[in-house]
């Protein structure tokens, strides 16, 4: 009961709800930009898992098996701190003085765009697979060429198909922006650790933080 008598939620939602706004922009921010990356690789992964060549093929599955095959958080971490290593390791064989940075923003949106677009990828080849045949052979009939009957008429029939699932991805997306706090991205869970660390209203604070991504997702 002296527990219950102590928590102050009033005080914690006045102060943090601020603090949250401004992290919620960044967590939207990242969503958007990650999710594009994450569509548009998706993409072209799909369409080279579908095309004549073999080889193509082969890369992707070792690429896709590497990228599902590790976590996210793992991968978040390797993309802020090693990358930019090697290639400043690559880089210096011309150049000794030459350094790469990568903002851990920045390192977040490139980490969430490749595993969300390994994942995505499955899910547009399987649309443009199921789109019917004789759409692109119509298409063909009418005078288009192989890459403006994909594009223009077989892509967007896929992309209706797979939309009810990029709504999924997009909202587990919001919630491993949370991921990003561990590459020091000033998003919402980073904001709130801080927050309880001061004002130790550590139940206050991860609950509201939690009622915080249930509205969003």
């Amino acid at each position: 009961m002296n527990l219950l008598e102590k928590l102050d939620f009033s005080t914690a939602f006045r102060e943090l709800s601020p603090i949250l706004m401004e992290g919620l922009g960044i967590v939207l921010a990242a969503t958007l930009c990650g999710f594009s990356l994450a569509l548009l690789l998706g993409t072209l992964i799909a369409l080279g898992r579908i095309s004549k060549y073999a080889w193509l093929n082969k890369i992707l599955v070792v690429l896709l098996e590497i990228v599902r095959g590790t976590p996210l958080l793992v991968q978040l971490v390797y993309m802020y701190y090693v990358v930019p290593l090697i290639i400043t390791l690559v880089g210096q064989l011309w150049d000794p003085t030459y350094r790469f940075t990568l903002s851990p923003f920045m390192a977040g949106v490139i980490g969430l765009g490749i595993n969300y677009g390994c994942y995505l990828s499955e899910v547009i080849r399987s649309a443009i697979i199921s789109v019917d045949k004789g759409q692109f052979e119509a298409a063909l009939a009418l005078g288009y060429t192989n890459r403006q009957a994909m594009w223009l008429i077989i892509i967007p029939q896929a992309v209706r198909i797979a939309l009810p699932t990029f709504g999924n991805y997009i909202i587990m997306m919001i919630k491993d922006t949370s991921l990003l706090a561990f590459i020091t991205v000033s998003e919402l869970l980073l904001r709130t650790q801080a927050y309880a660390s001061q004002t130790f209203l550590t139940i206050e604070s991860y609950t509201i933080l939690a009622c915080n991504y249930s509205a969003v997702t």
